[in-house]
């Protein structure tokens, strides 16, 4: 299928992110797998990963081949071109939009399997591989809402000219992307057109006061790794730029 559009998969490890076997895949021009989530599909073109994730769980050299791995060396400069871990927040589901934002240009950026809603009976499954840390839960300055982060990244995305979208079919998530399907990206392509997925509706005079109260602060960490200096940063000021992120949501399809 030919397309001038190009449309990025962000595939986390949530078990819905079982559902690519379901698909052909190469109707993404790229696919980016998070951390695991290599092990559900071959199709995958990067794989993205923290300075943390235990060499032992990277895919063998084999499977590897012409396919890219994306470490803090690449994602650091991207996510910095776009404010910095801080403001974007500390865990690979959001860095990795910004890293696919910043070096893939994409029209569209479709998330599968990163909603962030982990189950809280005992036996279920919290990652498609059984139970996993769920590592955006943690107690960190910059996580302090999920949903704020999501929209901040929503917000880069459309002032560059790329949709968002969430394909999970989960009844609840973290992040407050516009839901979509595959049968709708299939559309979508076949009408050659990336506003036939919906944007989120944001207010923008509250965007720039987010971004000027951002810009204000100044809590950049270059190397990107912010917990080596969390004295510089107020959690309340952080949480006041939440507040600014969310209030600029005007409308969620």
């Amino acid at each position: 299928m030919n397309s001038k559009l190009n449309i990025t998969l962000i595939i986390g490890s949530a078990p819905d992110a079982l559902m690519v076997k379901e698909h052909d895949l190469s109707i993404f021009s790229s696919r980016v797998v998070i951390n695991n989530a290599w092990q559900l599909t071959k199709d995958w073109n990067y794989l993205i990963f923290p300075e943390d994730f235990s060499s032992e769980r990277l895919p063998p050299a084999s499977i590897i081949n012409n396919k890219k791995l994306i470490t803090a060396h690449e994602f650091i400069p991207e996510q910095n071109f776009f404010g910095g871990i801080v403001y974007g927040g500390g865990t690979m589901a959001f860095t990795a939009g910004y890293w696919a934002l910043g070096a893939l240009k994409p029209d569209v950026i479709a998330y599968l399997g990163c909603d962030m809603i982990y189950a809280d009976k005992d036996g279920d499954q919290s990652h498609f591989y059984g139970n996993g840390k769920a590592d955006p839960l943690r107690s960190d300055i910059t996580l302090q809402s999920l949903e704020a982060k999501s929209v901040r990244l929503m917000a880069f995305a459309q002032l560059n000219n790329c949709t968002i979208v969430n394909l999970s079919n989960l009844p609840k998530s973290r992040l407050l992307f516009p839901r979509t399907t595959m049968k709708q990206i299939l559309e979508m392509l076949d009408q050659k057109n990336s506003m036939y997925v919906d944007h989120a509706k944001l207010n923008f005079k509250s965007v720039k006061r987010a971004l000027n109260l951002e810009e204000q602060l100044a809590y950049t960490v270059p190397s990107g790794r912010y917990w080596e200096h969390l004295n510089n940063f107020d959690s309340h000021k952080l949480s006041e730029i939440d507040s600014l992120w969310l209030n600029s949501v005007c409308k969620l399809n």
